[in-house]
């Protein structure tokens, strides 16, 4: 599945960022959807996401490396400042913060719910 790499609009709208680089359209529709333009919810990200067809599993689990991961995955990340939303699809991480990378940012706990498309 190609992803469009999407920069957080604001530093509280990187659920958006992530929900709207898997449904190709932009933060600021998802801030419409939602009706809210602040920090997202796993209830929120599932409510989208299913809404749009995916499947998200329900159990969180923590990875270690990037390894650990299936082929997509919504990732919860314990970063310095915050909690923080990021994508990882096909080997890429696609972070609403730091840009495209070839491993997890800079967190301490990792934890990803599988995105079957």
């Amino acid at each position: 599945m190609p992803i469009n790499y999407i920069h957080e609009p604001t530093d509280l709208q990187c659920g958006q960022a992530v929900l709207a680089m898997l449904l190709n359209t932009t933060p600021e529709n998802i801030c419409k959807y939602l009706n809210n333009d602040r920090e997202t919810t796993f209830k929120e990200m599932h409510q989208v996401l299913t809404a749009h067809g995916f499947k998200l599993c329900p159990n969180r689990k923590q990875a270690f490396t990037k390894e650990d991961l299936p082929s997509c995955a919504i990732l919860s990340l314990e970063t310095p400042r915050c909690w923080h939303w990021s994508l990882y699809a096909d080997g890429v991480f696609y972070d609403p913060e730091h840009g495209v990378l070839t491993d997890f940012p800079v967190c301490e706990r990792k934890y990803y719910w599988e995105v079957v498309l």
